[in-house]
């Protein structure tokens, strides 16, 4: 079971394979999202420990997406890398230096893309925590953000009980693989 989760927003096929390609070995489960509504979609849903946002999508732009993780204090600590083919795309809507992203110009090689996922975690730790108004409106939320949240935990109920039901079955195996085992001992 991965346990950790990359999500790679690119339009381009080709990209989002060759980033996966690229990714160092490790328990790792890609996520792919082909546009930014996909995108965002899939940070609300799936909790990823990793963002990789092309700047330009059809739907919603990574730009669009971009603002939507720094309206929510729980999406902000997430290290975010930022992929562009022109950096001046980025540089426009958000001025240098990068404080709590990373940016990898396309194309990219393998080293180029470690490193900024690399710096990408080091800024993620330096989002400033969240004020004790920034914690209410968080704690308020929107109908939006209750909706995901009550989603998510009847999902987590799910795996919680498929989890149960696993433990049992390997109980039982284990059980019959013990006595198994003994009677042929005797």
């Amino acid at each position: 079971m991965s346990t950790h989760k990359i999500l790679v927003i690119d339009d381009s096929k080709v990209i989002r394979m060759r980033v996966k390609d690229m990714l160092p070995e490790g328990n790792f489960d890609i996520i792919e999202a082909k546009d930014g509504l996909e995108g965002f979609n899939l940070i609300r849903t799936e909790n990823p420990n990793l963002i990789m946002l092309d700047f330009l999508l059809p739907k919603m732009s990574g730009w669009e997406v971009y603002q939507e993780i720094q309206k929510q204090i729980k999406f902000r600590s997430i290290p975010l890398v930022l992929m562009s083919g022109r950096k001046e795309e980025v540089t426009d809507k958000i001025a240098e230096p990068f404080e709590y992203f990373s940016f990898v110009e396309k194309p990219f090689d393998r080293e180029q893309l470690v490193d900024a996922i690399r710096d990408a975690m080091m800024k993620a730790k330096k989002q400033p925590l969240p004020s004790a108004s920034d914690e209410s409106k968080s704690a308020v939320g929107s109908s939006d953000d209750i909706s995901a949240l009550t989603s998510e935990v009847e999902e987590l109920k799910l795996k919680v009980l498929q989890l149960e039901q696993e433990s049992e079955q390997i109980k039982k195996q284990f059980n019959q693989l013990v006595s198994f085992i003994k009677q042929k001992l005797k």
